[in-house]
């Protein structure tokens, strides 16, 4: 069968068993890419996964990495603002190779997932259905930002956010349309932004504006430690700033001695540090842990005792990532991650027979849902702000500590709670109760 490529594309024979763009790229690993439907002809199904279906967009530095993906191919093609016939060989040479590292193609996903399904009853009944799902090597300055955006906080929003950075302290780099067939305005491409457009004090005022939240700081005072301490003189081969490419030494680090260092940044706790290990400083073992995470190892994998309730100590943290590493091994963390796309809610129908060819594309619910759906990898408690953290709340006439399902829905405890106003006290007061069960209620992955 002969392979037909895209106009302007070029391929790499590479089966969805390898790399799976419709889940690894809406998994909550990164929150950049833009995805496009493909019109489809009236004799190609719209999960007909012969022939692309979506086109997926990222900016870079200097270019537009854009891919499509059939069942036996990656499509591939770079846009760049301007560029020479003399330097397009060149430039294409580094897509792929980027491709090649990003996607970490090195790896053979096909037989890590038959080395898990050998080791793991669990994880052989979700091979089939959740496959070619790998991790990523991000870029580790944008992965650590956009982590410290993952407290306590959803996919959808963590989404909005970073686009959010980009937007207002990224020039942009260029313009694109759509895939042919859409309805969609042309959108604009900003790359994400370096250290020090992040570092003004009055960042954080602005992104406290931009609905960042307690999360405003944290970005801010990062930034700033990291551009007090490496400067800002940009490398005009890599385009990187000085602190940029310090932390792409961490990658060289042994794991113990990288945690340690991203634990001095504000807003970095235990498992935010382990989801910048995994997923941009090549610490393949490393499993990020949460409620969610440790209700799984006591419901499948043996781990005794705990509950739905239990905080997330450093001492239960440990026991889970053992218990877990040693079920895995070396490339514990890529068995978690498939783990954890498994139970998203947008994952839900994902490679059932009647399911669409990417899981879906808008939020489970309206951004103005108290509930939060679709956490990545959660919140431990040690993680969140003073006033969430130390929070405590009256149960039964007696104060309580919060438990783990209210904390994980706090940050949207504003919206949750009706408005007061209006209405006669008791009607006042059945509107909160009626709130405050709806958010005691809610089951969150994560």
């Amino acid at each position: 069968m002969t392979l037909a490529i895209p106009a302007g594309f070029r391929a790499i024979p590479l089966s969805l068993a390898q790399l799976s763009l419709a889940a690894v790229l809406k998994c909550g690993q990164s929150f950049r890419w833009s995805i496009f439907p493909l019109q489809t002809t009236g004799e190609q199904a719209p999960s007909d996964e012969s022939s692309p279906t979506h086109e997926y967009r990222l900016c870079l530095r200097d270019r537009v990495i854009c891919l499509r993906q059939s069942r036996e191919a990656l499509f591939y093609r770079a846009v760049f603002p301007s560029i020479t016939v003399e330097d397009l060989e060149a430039r294409e040479a580094e897509t792929l190779a980027w491709i090649k590292d990003y996607f970490q193609l090195d790896i053979d996903l096909v037989e890590l997932y038959k080395q898990w399904s050998v080791a793991d009853p669990v994880f052989h009944r979700l091979r089939d259905r959740f496959e070619g799902i790998r991790m990523l090597r991000q870029d580790p300055f944008e992965n650590l930002i956009s982590f410290i955006c993952s407290s306590n906080n959803n996919i959808a929003r963590i989404t909005k956010m970073v686009k959010s950075l980009c937007l207002h302290y990224s020039p942009p780099l260029l313009s694109l349309p759509p895939p042919p067939g859409s309805n969609l305005p042309e959108e604009t491409y900003h790359p994400f932004p370096p250290p020090s457009a992040l570092a003004s004090p009055d960042v954080s005022t602005r992104l406290r504006a931009l609905g960042f939240g307690y999360r405003a700081d944290f970005i801010q005072r990062t930034a700033a430690m990291l551009v007090a301490a490496h400067g800002t003189d940009r490398n005009p081969k890599t385009l990187m700033e000085p602190s940029e490419e310090w932390l792409l030494t961490f990658r060289k680090m042994s794991t113990a001695d990288a945690r340690t260092e991203l634990l001095k940044f504000v807003g970095v706790g235990r498992k935010v540090a382990d989801c910048i290990l995994l997923m941009s400083l090549d610490k393949r073992e490393v499993i990020p842990v949460d409620t969610h995470v440790h209700q799984i190892a006591t419901k499948h994998y043996g781990l005794k005792g705990g509950s739905k309730t239990t905080n997330m100590t450093p001492r239960l943290y440990d026991e889970v990532s053992t218990k877990l590493a040693n079920v895995w091994g070396e490339y514990a963390g890529w068995a978690h991650s498939v783990l954890f796309t498994a139970d998203l809610k947008s994952f839900a129908s994902y490679g059932l027979p009647s399911s669409p060819a990417t899981p879906s594309l808008t939020p489970d619910r309206a951004s103005n849902s108290p509930i939060v759906a679709d956490s990545p990898l959660g919140t431990p408690v040690d993680e969140l702000p003073p006033s969430i953290g130390k929070r405590k709340r009256k149960v039964n006439g007696r104060l309580a500590t919060p438990s783990s399902s209210f904390i994980e829905v706090a940050d949207s405890l504003p919206e949750a709670v009706p408005p007061e106003t209006g209405g006669s006290l008791a009607e006042r007061v059945k509107r909160r109760r009626r709130g405050m069960d709806a958010i005691s209620n809610v089951q969150v992955p994560g």
